[in-house]
């Protein structure tokens, strides 16, 4: 076994290797090449013909199999049926459609890649009055005001015609009264009348219309009108919009289905879930494909490298993936250069700052004075008088003490952002290349140590048609990240620690490790030092990230224009090295010595794929097939170990002394050494059906073996199906030009949860006999066993339609997704341990809707406005036997309950607060229990749900969850010239979040408290009945878990506002300037909520010491030369 792993290991090395030579081989050609022009014309292209009779159907098909040109027309004026004879074999395209064009009455019209085919109308003879030719010149920009290369102009009528070069310029003769038609794919056709002007500039609108748009799938590309599955796409010019770390935060409010919860820690990726949590273990994150590879996170990638991104929401449409995608998947492709594409190089950069929002208020002094002397607390009085003694009486109020901190404030500050890209991108006849580059680095928003992140990033990515047959090409990136990570225990002292404390104190001599000695909250009498500045300074937490991606394929054909073979090998190395370093310090009571902890994670994970890809058609049938098989490996090794007492003393400015070499004393628990080597083999397959653009029929089978569970092959399958109303005869309804409903269903298993043993093992058992220490082994007869796939079953109906001339664009589908097979904790009957079973089964089910309506008033203006809602009900549905399943702590209790959400909230329902004796007599409860829990005036009343009198723990209800019911995102922006404007608002509503800071109390009640909850709390009768009195906060029955601490996270948001203004045809100092892009972005800038917190974005719902999220303002440049 182990001489057929290494034999697999080198021949997958020597692959490498071969593709890596043919990389750099590739790399030479680039430059090799002479640019000409985006698209050949009809009369470049050469194509040949095995016989002599087809229908016209037929002969369409042969020239888009052997060319890359496609036919656009109508099947209800065209009829594909009609015979055509050909009277040679081999020609031009253009010498074919001349002579189909006799025999059909038809015409045909290039416009780029597209020929359009028309009837040809029967005209009456005119006389024609001849006329002098006029040159026409000019330019045509994009709607940024960007120059568009390769733009088609004909003069209409006519073949006659040209296209514009890489500045977007043209030249062409006319006459007076001629119309010129500019197309270029993607964007709508312009007409414009030639007349007494010999310059006409145009600039061009984005094609409102999507259908004949390329989507990407798994292995393969799909066209818009064909798609089945539930896939939304994001455009690249969106995903930059948003100044951030992790392009995945840019989709936050903008697609249907994807809840986003946002980090503002620096380098800190965001929370990403598709269509709700499906399963116990390993989190919710989907699968990201970038060029072919898997990647758990995309936290390497630079936004401006995305030339695509889709995102796979369905089983249908991500089972051809496997079991790494019963999440979802994201789908990426990286930026390529351009066949007959100029070179180019392009800037693009931005920076800016980052600003808190939404500061928690904490109470300042005098209300933190109020509210000691109101607990009635002898100890905390004492420490409020000790602190006066200490730094003297306030001026102000002579009862308080001279201090006023507010310890955010102190700790927090804003910070900067920027990132800088440059890109050259270019090719020839045969090859095209993109290469770039980038730097990225975001500062932290905590004050006084290193709080940031850098990453370098380079990227090479090529491509070469080595014959006609045969293309090949790699790309390589590799991203250098450094992360320092402030201590989060930093936020939580923020909260707790009591503003009557300084930040120094210089009373406190015994204090080392800073100029100033810093305050100690123990030496006024508290139990702990308090200050947050002591988890700052004296400690310094650094991540060393290192990833490296390739990919290197090749794509033969091998029968022309029907089957394809594509071998691609991807890889990626992964290598973390962590250091932190905790420095000696007394806090004047205590003295702390130094540690140091290090760790080093590397992974090596790669895949090999195959796949054959089968394309045919005939008359009105279409058929894509797809045939494949896929090897992967993830292989991590993992070190760890932890010193203390350093020599020396670890200090800023001799990181070279900064090992475990000079540790003194070694921590031998803390000293780990582990790994895993995975490997996967899968087969793979799925068919794609068309009949005459109506009905459609789609499908995928995938078989998995892994050596990583007891069952290691799993077989997983969808299908689908769509019909297109709209191109049915009998369909006429002038307003909606497509109409097509759709429906799947599809099963994929998940290999995201930890292994089993599946057996029982023999445990180590130590014992002392006289003084002596036996060790010995017994049986332990509990263990976990995984025996079948965690499966995900899905259905999917969906409708996408197009309305008012394709203005209005909608697209609905609703889901139900049931995970099946669960890895569940369970309490065998006889031993009182858990193990782990598949036995669980979750359901998530929900609506998605996006509209879109796009117009073009005129040639300055234009605007668009769009929105997306997503609903999501999540519920468990079995557990294996018992109704419910606990997590959390015993004081925060979290329950998994069948018929509620994942990890519900559970508690007490708070119904208010005793505002006098009388309300508690008449409450319900009974005597005894009203005099067992010493209930008094000021302390909450629980509802008692079975009415038994008593509250206990069967009158405990699910109390909320931190997943979201209703989400939805707004779109709207609008061109005007040069200059372009674009906003984005989301909201998240109908989930909860325990707020454990205000918790807190439960452990440590001599703390601060926020100013909204000391301010508001209850004084007397009628002042509050939603919190209660000072003393009762610290009573055992009002910390009991209630909805008190239950909080609602709903919350809107102004998620991003950018202004543009785009320098096209200007000059600087008498030298023609580059085309030149400035760009104003406002990212979050308003946030609108009521939780009593920093954010309402927590991503498991428990808020402790949650990193703030700011507002980013930024400024940006984007050059073209």
């Amino acid at each position: 076994m182990k001489n057929k792993l290494l034999s697999v290991i080198y021949m997958l090395s020597r692959y490498f290797l071969y593709g890596f030579v043919i990389q750099l081989m590739v790399f030479n050609f680039v430059f090799a090449n002479e640019a000409k022009g985006q698209y050949k014309s009809i009369d470049e292209v050469n194509i040949s013909f095995q016989k002599e009779n087809y229908n016209l159907g037929q002969f369409l098909s042969q020239v888009e199999k052997q060319t890359t040109f496609r036919f656009s027309y109508d099947r209800k004026d065209i009829e594909t049926s009609k015979s055509i004879s050909l009277s040679q074999t081999s020609g031009t395209v253009e010498e074919f459609l001349q002579e189909v064009a006799r025999q059909t009455l038809l015409s045909f019209r290039q416009i780029n890649n597209n020929i359009d085919v028309k009837k040809k109308e029967i005209a009456e003879v005119t006389s024609v009055i001849q006329q002098e030719f006029v040159t026409i010149t000019g330019r045509v920009l994009d709607p940024s005001g960007e120059p568009l290369p390769g733009v088609t102009i004909i003069i209409d009528g006519t073949n006659s015609g040209t296209v514009t070069d890489i500045d977007g310029k043209y030249s062409l003769e006319a006459n007076e009264g001629d119309v010129l038609v500019f197309s270029f794919v993607g964007f709508e056709r312009v007409s414009r009348v030639v007349g007494n002007s010999n310059v006409i500039d145009v600039t061009m609108v984005e094609d409102l219309s999507t259908l004949g748009e390329v989507v990407v799938i798994g292995y393969g590309t799909q066209r818009e009108q064909d798609r089945i599955s539930a896939i939304s796409s994001v455009k690249a010019e969106d995903i930059v919009k948003t100044p951030a770390t992790n392009a995945m935060q840019s989709l936050q409010g903008r697609v249907a289905g994807v809840q986003i919860v946002s980090s503002g820690a620096p380098g800190a990726s965001p929370t990403v879930r598709v269509r709700g949590i499906g399963s116990f273990e390993g989190g919710a994150a989907p699968l990201y494909v970038v060029d072919g590879m898997f990647f758990d996170n995309i936290d390497f990638l630079n936004p401006n490298d995305i030339e695509t991104m889709s995102i796979l929401k369905d089983a249908s449409a991500s089972a051809i993936y496997g079991v790494r995608a019963s999440n979802g998947v994201v789908l990426i492709e990286t930026k390529s250069g351009g066949y007959n594409q100029e070179p180019e190089i392009i800037y693009d950069g931005y920076y800016g700052t980052q600003v808190p929002q939404n500061v928690l208020k904490m109470a300042n002094t005098q209300q933190f004075a109020q509210y000691v002397n109101e607990t009635g607390s002898p100890a905390d009085i004492e420490f409020l008088n000790n602190a006066i003694q200490r730094f003297g009486r306030s001026r102000v109020d002579p009862n308080l003490p001279n201090v006023n901190t507010d310890w955010y404030s102190e700790i927090m500050s804003p910070a900067s952002i920027q990132n800088h890209s440059l890109t050259f991108n270019g090719g020839g006849d045969r090859t095209r290349y993109s290469i770039g580059g980038s730097y990225f680095e975001q500062n932290g928003l905590m004050k006084e140590r290193r709080n940031e992140f850098k990453r370098l990033n380079f990227r090479v990515k090529l491509d070469a048609d080595l014959r006609d047959w045969i293309t090949v090409g790699g790309n390589l990136n590799i991203s250098a990240a450094r992360r320092y990570n402030a201590d989060d225990g930093a936020w939580f002292r923020a909260y707790n620690t009591v503003p009557i404390l300084p930040k120094f104190d210089p009373l406190n001599t015994g204090a080392t490790g800073t100029e100033v000695p810093l305050s100690n909250a123990q030496l006024i009498g508290y139990r702990g030092n308090q200050n947050p500045f002591y988890s700052i300074l004296f400690s310094d937490n650094r991540n060393n990230i290192a990833k490296i991606m390739g990919n290197f394929y090749a794509d033969m054909e091998l029968i022309p224009n029907k089957l394809s073979f594509k071998t691609a090998y991807n890889y990626n190395i992964d290598q973390i090295n962590t250091r932190n370093v905790s420095f000696a310090y007394n806090d004047g009571v205590t003295e702390r010595q130094s540690s140091l902890s290090r760790s080093n994670f590397t992974r090596y994970n790669q895949i090999w794929d195959n796949f054959f890809t089968y394309t045919d058609n005939w008359g009105k049938h279409n058929l894509t097939a797809v045939l494949g098989q896929s090897f992967r490996s993830e292989t991590f090794e993992a070190l760890s170990a932890r010193g203390e007492g350093l020599n020396p003393e670890p200090a800023f400015g001799q990181e070279e002394f900064w090992y475990l070499s000079n540790s003194t004393n070694f921590d031998l628990n803390a000293i780990g050494d582990g790994g895993e080597r995975l490997f996967f083999q899968s087969f793979f397959a799925r068919v794609a059906y068309n009949y005459d653009d109506r009905y459609l029929v789609y499908g995928t089978v995938r078989r998995d073996g892994n050596n990583k569970f007891q069952q290691q092959w799993g077989n997983f399958a969808t299908i689908g199906a769509g019909w297109v109303i709209s191109s049915e005869d009998f369909f006429n309804v002038p307003a909606i030009s497509f109409l097509k409903i759709r429906g799947s269903w599809g099963q994929l298993g998940n290999d995201g949860i930890s292994p089993s043993v599946g057996v029982p093992t023999l445990q180590e058992n130590n014992l002392a006999i006289d003084d002596v220490r036996i060790i010995g082994r017994r049986l332990n007869p509990t263990f976990d066993l995984i025996d079948r796939w965690e499966t995900t079953v899905e259905r999917n109906f969906g409708l996408n339609a197009t309305l008012f001339r394709d203005r209005l664009s909608v697209e609905a589908d609703y889901f139900i997704r049931d995970t099946r097979n669960l890895a569940v904790s369970i309490i065998p009957p006889v031993f009182r341990a858990t193990e782990r079973r598949s036995v669980g089964e979750i359901r998530n089910q929900g609506l998605e809707l996006t509209v879109n309506w796009n117009e073009r008033i005129n040639d300055d203006f234009s605007f668009y406005l769009g929105g997306n809602i997503t609903t999501l009900k999540n519920t468990v549905l079995n557990l294996g036997g018992p109704n419910h399943l606990d997590a959390g702590s015993a004081e925060f209790r979290q329950r998994s309950i069948i018929g509620e959400p994942y990890l519900a909230f559970f508690g007490y329902e708070v119904e208010g607060v005793f505002q006098n004796q009388e309300e508690i007599n008449s409450s319900g409860y009974t005597q005894e229990f009203i005099t067992d829990n010493s209930l008094v005036p000021g302390d909450f009343k629980f509802k008692d749900q079975n009415g038994d009198g008593v509250v206990n723990d069967e009158d405990r209800v699910v109390l909320g969850s931190f997943l979201p019911t209703f989400t939805y995102g707004i779109n709207a922006g609008f061109s005007y010239k040069n200059f372009n404007f674009s906003t984005l608002l989301q909201s998240q509503r109908g989930h909860n979040i325990l707020n454990r800071k205000r918790g807190e109390l439960i452990f440590t009640n001599d703390t601060n408290l926020d100013a909204e909850l000391i301010s508001n709390l209850w004084r007397g009768e009628g002042t509050s009945n939603v919190y209660p009195s000072a003393s009762g906060l610290r009573r055992g029955w009002n910390q009991n878990m209630s909805s008190y601490f239950v909080e609602d996270g709903s919350f809107f948001r102004i998620q991003n506002v950018q202004m543009t203004y785009s320098l096209i045809n200007q000059e600087l100092f008498g030298v023609a300037m580059p085309s030149t892009r400035i760009t104003l972005t406002a990212e979050r800038p308003l946030t609108l909520f009521n939780y009593n917190g920093f954010n309402p974005e927590v991503p498991n719902g428990i808020d402790r010491q949650v990193y703030p999220i700011p507002a980013i303002y930024t400024v940006g440049l984007n050059v073209t030369f």
